[in-house]
């Protein structure tokens, strides 16, 4: 095969199938136990300290690859990669021919500052799986002077046209072999660990998201605000930190933000500013550039979560009790209609998305959003995503619209990421016309405001009906509201579960079956409090008693 630095043939697309993440990972680890004996076979008597990695990747690749093939369940990319790092992880530190850790007196002497050790730089940065701490984020700055002088340099020896055709495994082998020329030629002095992270930076800008990368990597960071191009915050347990990650200039961040939105198919520039995208991974991304970002483009990336969030999850997290956990779990099961309040970072998606894993797997569920960022377990469900409009001002594609078209997509639950406008109407509609079970989100503080929040929405429609029609149509509609908050320490917590009653003259009547209580703050400023129920019968006990679940939500209250 042609190299990037000649005409390289495009790569065949890897496939992406499997089974679920918990399928996969189980696979997994069965295959690390059965191959470790053929791994051993494969490598004893050889030395390992001078077995370049990637020529490890390669050769267990190949046992890996013939071991997989016989499986009836194949595994996907992401799985394979993980399986073959584990492996080389494994074969370099545990097993009983792994080589021994280098000496301190082996690092050579001025020659640069030496970087933490890195995981195998071929694997895209969020692939590796890895949590970062801040200063692992942080790029020294020996290379990136050494990454600003060789980088012309690199571009006029690299094809970049056929480069973006190899995957990226291939590309980085090529790519350190041309750095490793330019920086003996420029006299350039770099240990191999940071041959290794200028290595990896370059891939960023020619494939990835450039400086973003490291923070896309850090699980621990949920919220990336990048406000111009010398000022970029993360958020961690729910409290903004500014980061020493910087670009160039406004234009590497118009640039950043082009990559961004053209891989779904959409443009930002001067007609048109500002943009809702996802990132692959499903990441949530807002970009707003000049002339109506004063100081420079300005990109809010809600990262998506790798580890997936379930109601037992936040229970062990104080985010819930684990009474309120099983009585949300029994309301999404007996197919309550449930709208989750907060506002704007609360944690309403991921309490959706929690809720969500109680559905049947039988059931047909077609998602709306504005920015496709659900992580649904089903194996039944149907993504729709709004379009805005083109340049002539025609094409664009409302919720309301999907809302509507989704009626006759025969679902048994509608899910909407956020309700914000007259397409309140179609999904009152739809939960009065036997989708039962829907769930949705609203921006609002308190579970009366939600409501009052719903009534003017369907106000915005344009339809002409008196107070009381609305709030009966909202009083049949909807059956619970959750609202959830993020409080001043940082953590999410659900402060109300609310069930609709019914109405009394032209009032929505309301029963609280599920408080927070706040009580304090402990030494460490974390908020104190206690989750308090009611002891009310809850209004849905008969739909849990069809499900042949009443006695043990009333176990709950």
């Amino acid at each position: 095969m042609k190299g990037a630095t000649g005409n390289a043939r495009p790569a065949k697309a890897a496939q992406l199938g499997g089974a679920g993440p918990r399928g996969g990972a189980q696979r997994q680890s069965r295959y690390v136990e059965e191959l470790k004996p053929e791994i051993m076979a494969a490598f004893e008597g050889q030395n390992l300290a001078a077995v370049p990695r990637p020529e490890l990747a390669v050769q267990i690749g190949h046992i890996v690859t013939t071991a997989t093939e016989a499986d009836s369940h194949s595994m996907n990319l992401l799985d394979r990669r993980n399986l073959v790092a584990e492996l080389i992880r494994w074969l370099l530190t545990d097993s009983p021919i792994a080589p021994p850790p280098p000496a301190e007196a082996q690092i050579p002497s001025g020659q640069g500052t030496p970087a933490p050790e890195r995981p195998d730089p071929r694997q895209p940065r969020r692939e590796r799986g890895e949590t970062r701490t801040k200063a692992a984020t942080e790029v020294s700055a020996t290379v990136e002077r050494a990454k600003l002088k060789i980088e012309p340099s690199v571009m006029e020896r690299l094809d970049v046209s056929a480069a973006s055709q190899l995957p990226r495994d291939e590309l980085s082998l090529q790519l350190r072999e041309i750095v490793t020329e330019i920086l003996a030629e420029q006299n350039l002095r770099l240990n191999q660990a940071e041959q290794i992270s200028l290595v990896d930076l370059l891939l960023d800008d020619m494939l990835g998201l450039g400086p973003l990368e490291p923070l896309l990597a850090d699980e621990t960071v949920t919220d990336i605000l990048i406000n111009g191009p010398k000022q970029v915050y993360v958020e961690r347990k729910g409290k903004l930190e500014v980061t020493d990650v910087h670009f160039r200039d406004n234009d590497h961040v118009l640039n950043i933000s082009r990559r961004i939105v053209s891989i779904i198919g959409r443009r930002v520039d001067e007609t048109v500013p500002l943009v809702d995208a996802r990132l692959q991974d499903g990441s949530r991304v807002n970009i707003i550039i000049p002339p109506l970002a004063i100081d420079g483009p300005s990109i809010s990336i809600r990262k998506f979560s790798k580890k997936g969030i379930t109601l037992d999850l936040m229970a062990r997290q104080s985010n819930i009790s684990e009474a309120m956990a099983t009585v949300l779990k029994i309301a999404a099961r007996s197919r309550l209609n449930i709208l989750i309040s907060g506002g704007t970072g609360s944690g309403k998606t991921t309490l959706l998305n929690a809720m969500s894993q109680m559905i049947d797997e039988r059931e047909r569920i077609v998602t709306i959003e504005d920015a496709a960022e659900l992580q649904l377990q089903q194996p039944h469900v149907v993504r729709l995503e709004t379009r805005p409009a083109n340049l002539e001002g025609t094409g664009e594609i409302t919720m309301r619209d999907l809302v509507k078209n989704s009626l006759r997509m025969r679902p048994d639950r509608i899910i909407l990421g956020e309700v914000r406008g007259s397409e309140a109407v179609d999904m009152l509609q739809a939960m009065n016309t036997g989708h039962d079970g829907s769930l949705g989100t609203v921006h609002a503080n308190r579970p009366r405001e939600a409501l009052t929040r719903l009534e003017n929405m369907i106000g915005m429609a344009g339809i002409n009906l008196p107070a009381k029609a609305v709030r009966t149509q909202i009083a049949a509609a909807i059956d619970m509201i959750v609202q959830v908050s993020r409080m001043r320490d940082g953590m999410r917590r659900i402060t109300h579960i609310t069930e609709i009653v019914g109405m009394e003259g032209d009032i929505i009547t309301t029963q609280d079956l599920f408080t927070y209580e706040f009580e304090g703050e402990g030494l460490d400023g974390m908020l104190k409090g206690n989750f308090r129920s009611s002891g009310l019968r809850p209004h849905f006990a008969q739909n849990a008693a069809y499900f042949g679940l009443d006695r043990r939500l009333l176990e709950c209250m």
